[in-house]
């Protein structure tokens, strides 16, 4: 019963000698001295009782365990002697400032009556949260988020940092946000942002945008917006969850919450604060979820780009990672099936064949089924299409670039996680040279490596950042790469042959990644558990001397999305 543990609170029902604890008779002194553990699995588990709440249990729990049985019973033992809630009511009274009572009426541990109790002897507002339990402030952070902001400036004068600007006549006005995993998410960005200014001359667009992104953007002249500081860094997150070229993706993702609310109230300020007429989220996850679990919030119409839909559990993982990659999809499935409009457009950046043939999990439907019913397909998106740099001996002339000599080009991304790769590929190259005449091998280490610690041997250049990447992908002889989409679809693009070694237990890469490359008959894929630095040399030779027959990829990409997004406007 909602609000049941409450009368199990009593100091007489606590130190009641029992033989048999089940349910809420485990909150008693003898069971906790016996086994503290499941009574804390039974508590947190009616805290968060709420559907999807597996990431908040896990931290309850974490959280419980830094204290013991004994420890916590003291502290309900000096609770006893201290003024009961009839005693403290005239404290109550006695509040003279504004107050605000959140409470979820589905409360398990305390039951709402009480909250509206404390509410009307404060002379508070009291908001009830539909269907939440008892934490509301942690299972739904962004409507609570909202409720305090919104009170602090009705009752405390305290507004929003960013004021909200006057609504006036006007050119249209988009709000985008590109994803820092992967630089290769501005570039697309970029490129759909130039020809949605060709169908709208006049339009603004500003960038919401985090390191490296907002470095390439700032490189192609695109107007960041100054909010962009506030924003807490996904990178160095990812970054410190990886391990020796391993990252559980989806884990690193779960463990992001705390980023992820974090960004969403700035964009949330953002967005109410510049009167969009479009918010176009690149795999901004935090928007999406949070502006689906909370319809009210949303401010201007949505458009969502990924490139992939539906975690995958990886071997790993076990049966725990599958079940909680199922509750993961079966809450986004959710979402869009009870609030299909919070999105105005959804557009998968690929074709229909290049999703993966898997369920979303058990029970669940076929990712194939499910994903043409929700979602328009752009095709690939390039940045820029390699048709357009010219011929590829012009190309490599411009970029100084000689015929007698092969170039191969070492990439990793924007992350720092691709440092041991590199050192790896590093290990390789005097094999390879001796096995190779004329080849050079210019490793990129991108913009969060340092070029300094990789201890480069004699004969590799090293490059920290090279904003037209892409031409130089498209006109090099072979390229090693990590396994992220956009690198690997312009080398795919460009037919040029390469290598690529998907991050280990890493979905979207060794699921996502590679079924899509698998569909354009594109690179080899490498296991860098067993890519010896002898193995990437041989292979390395292999690539060279192997004619390329990947099938052609997509020109239009950039110009069928932009052309969707106008729609929106």
């Amino acid at each position: 019963a909602v609000g049941a543990a409450n009368a199990y609170m009593r100091p007489d029902h606590f130190r009641t000698r029992r033989d048999t604890f089940e349910g809420w008779d485990k909150y008693n002194h003898d069971y906790w001295l016996a086994n503290y553990p499941d009574f804390a699995d039974h508590f947190v588990r009616h805290i968060f009782s709420e559907p999807h709440s597996t990431k908040h249990i896990e931290d309850g729990l974490a959280w419980a365990a830094e204290t013991s049985g004994p420890v916590l019973a003291l502290t309900v033992e000096a609770r006893a002697i201290a003024p009961s809630f009839e005693v403290g009511e005239e404290m109550y009274g006695r509040i003279g400032c504004p107050v605000l009572v959140i409470h979820g009426d589905q409360d398990k541990i305390q039951p709402h009556a009480r909250g509206a109790l404390v509410a009307e002897l404060a002379k508070a507002e009291l908001v009830t949260i539909p269907d939440a339990g008892h934490n509301p402030l942690g299972r739904y952070p962004a409507k609570c988020n909202a409720l305090i902001v919104d009170f602090l400036d009705r009752r405390l004068g305290i507004p929003s940092p960013l004021r909200p600007r006057r609504k006036a006549p006007r050119q249209k006005r988009v709000l985008y946000l590109s994803s820092p995993i992967g630089l290769g998410h501005g570039r697309r960005d970029i490129a759909v942002a130039r020809e949605l200014r060709r169908l709208h001359p006049g339009i603004e667009i500003d960038w919401l945008a985090q390191d490296p992104v907002t470095r390439l953007l700032k490189s192609a002249g695109e107007p960041v917006h100054p909010a962009s500081a506030r924003l807490v860094s996904e990178s160095r997150h990812i970054e410190a969850e990886a391990g020796e070229h391993d990252l559980n993706a989806f884990q690193a993702i779960r463990r992001m919450d705390e980023i992820l609310i974090a960004n969403f109230m700035v964009f949330q300020e953002a967005v109410e604060s510049g009167a969009y007429d479009l918010v176009v989220a690149d795999e901004a996850w935090e928007v999406d979820h949070f502006w689906h679990e909370h319809p009210e919030l949303k401010k201007a119409e949505l458009a969502w780009l990924p490139d992939f839909v539906g975690f995958v559990p990886m071997p790993a993982g076990g049966a725990q990672e599958a079940l909680l990659t199922a509750d993961y999809n079966s809450e986004m499935l959710g979402h869009v099936e009870r609030h299909p409009e919070v999105r105005g457009r959804a557009i998968f950046v690929g074709r229909p064949q290049d999703v993966v043939p898997l369920s979303f999990g058990r029970d669940l439907p076929e990712m194939r089924d499910w994903i043409p019913r929700h979602y328009d397909f752009s095709g690939y998106i390039l940045g820029e299409h390699p048709q357009s740099f010219g011929p590829r001996d012009a190309l490599r002339r411009r970029l100084g670039y000689r015929a007698d000599e092969l170039v191969c080009i070492v990439t990793v991304g924007g992350s720092g996680v691709g440092a041991p790769l590199l050192r790896r590929i590093l290990q390789s190259w005097p094999m390879a040279a001796r096995r190779v005449a004329g080849l050079r091998m210019i490793v990129v280490t991108g913009p969060r490596i340092d070029p300094a610690s990789l201890d480069a041997p004699p004969g590799v250049e090293l490059r920290a950042f090279v904003p037209d990447l892409d031409r130089h992908l498209a006109a090099c002889d072979l390229a090693l790469v990590q396994g992220g989409l956009t690198t690997c679809m312009e080398l795919a693009a460009a037919a040029t042959p390469f290598l690529y070694f998907p991050l280990q237990n890493h979905f979207e890469q060794n699921v996502h990644v590679a079924h899509r490359l698998d569909q354009y008959g594109a690179g080899r894929r490498m296991d860098y558990a067993a890519a010896t630095p002898d193995r990437i040399a041989e292979a390395m030779v292999e690539a060279l001397s192997s004619p390329v027959a990947a099938r052609p990829v997509e020109t239009d990409g950039a110009r069928r999305a932009a052309a969707m997004l106008s729609e929106l406007l």
